[in-house]
């Protein structure tokens, strides 16, 4: 007697996936991981210059923190949903002494998993089939990731070097924004490295407040900015809190990617709706984690200021290297990336495939991040300085120039 059966499923059988997932593209950077595979496979030793992971340790008191606060069985239990009250307040405190800025810990700040998981979870507090979110194009892949998860629509906000790779307010059509629910800004920008005046975000906030939209802004570079130049919070603008939250992250400031701790602050109703999204979808950050990242804002801010050091070295190297091979690029104020030009020849993709193959060397073309990314390669500055120099030199062998 059989005990079994064999299954079968037709084209229609149960496991077709969701519409949202058969739309939902291949992650850019896991793409960029199998290529990165295929070459070492066939022996090249590969310089990434491609994904903006911190390659320098958590600093050490933080660690030392954590591991504390491993041992304490009272962080072995489920977390509060919404972030310990102590991790709260490390940030209303971080925003008053960086940015003199106040806000509440208890209703207007909330933990994250990092900051990627509550700028894709955001549109499921608002956004329904129809609705439309505003997307800054090129852009971190999250914000049109969570739009299309929560069935809304995108319009693409084109960054334009001609504008400084802000968006233009003026050129988004009425009905556009009658129908906006929100938009996203991010500066320091990925993967531009741009940054925004005030003027700007009073713009920003001025045209959320004509339209009734919830402005997400992304602040995960804010902390990483060079030659004395230092970012603004958007919250610091007058009306901020009323028409937005911001969000952020330690992955960057210091160099825990892998730990996945954020927050968002600001608006409290926005933050009473993601906090409630996120009570229903995860049960928030390990609290050992939230001890740690305590200790990581309210301790010594010694190992950020190395950080802006290593990174203003590293810029200074990769835009000087390009320079000597033909590209006119300026150095950019902030963020872990350079934002390069493509020769006229080529496409980003066909660009990036073969410095890859000629040199060995990693980018990121620019579509990935959008179609007016096109026409551009993001360089990460998270390499040691001896990689980037050779990095450089398999470039000017291979007569990869802009000339």
């Amino acid at each position: 007697m059989k005990l079994y059966r064999r299954l079968s499923f037709g084209r229609c059988g149960s496991m077709k996936t969701a519409q949202r997932i058969r739309e939902l593209p291949p992650y850019l950077f896991a793409e960029i991981d199998k290529k990165i595979a295929k070459a070492k496979a066939a022996g090249v030793d590969v310089i990434n210059l491609g994904i903006g992971d911190p390659d320098r340790p958590t600093p050490p008191h933080i660690v030392e923190r954590l591991q504390r606060a491993v041992e304490d069985p009272k962080t072995h239990r489920y977390p509060v949903y919404e972030g310990t009250l102590a991790f709260r307040q490390a940030v209303a405190n971080w925003y008053q002494r960086l940015h003199q800025v106040e806000v509440d810990p208890i209703n207007e700040v909330v933990a994250l998993i990092g900051s990627k998981e509550g700028l894709a979870h955001i549109s499921l507090c608002y956004v329904d089939p129809g609705d439309i979110n505003l997307i800054p194009d090129p852009g971190y892949p999250a914000y049109s990731i969570g739009t299309m998860l929560a069935g809304g629509e995108m319009y693409r906000m084109p960054l334009l070097a001609s504008n400084g790779f802000l968006p233009d307010f003026s050129n988004i059509p009425q009905d556009v924004a009658k129908r906006a629910k929100l938009m996203f800004l991010n500066y320091p920008n990925n993967p531009t490295g741009a940054v925004a005046p005030e003027e700007f975000y009073a713009d920003a906030v001025a045209f959320a407040q004509k339209y009734d939209i919830i402005i997400c802004h992304d602040a995960a570079y804010s902390e990483v900015a060079f030659d004395g130049y230092r970012p603004l919070s958007f919250l610091k603008i007058e009306g901020a809190k009323k028409v937005g939250i911001e969000f952020h992250s330690l992955s960057k400031t210091y160099n825990m990617t892998g730990w996945r701790l954020g927050w968002a602050a600001g608006n409290p109703e926005v933050i009473e709706a993601l906090a409630r999204v996120k009570s229903n979808i995860d049960s928030g950050v390990f609290s050992a984690v939230q001890v740690a990242g305590v200790e990581a804002l309210s301790g010594s801010q010694d190992s950020v200021a190395k950080m802006q050091e290593v990174y203003q070295e590293r810029r200074d190297l990769v835009v000087e290297g390009l320079r000597d091979l033909g590209w006119d690029i300026e150095k950019p104020r902030a963020a872990i990336y350079v934002w390069v030009p493509v020769p006229p020849e080529y496409s980003a993709t066909e660009f990036a495939t073969v410095v890859l193959e000629k040199a060995g060397v990693v980018v990121t073309p620019g579509i990935g991040y959008g179609q007016y990314g096109e026409g551009f390669v993001r360089i990460s500055l998270c390499v040691e300085k001896e990689r980037i120099v050779t990095a450089l030199e398999r470039l000017k062998n291979a007569r990869i120039t802009y000339r």
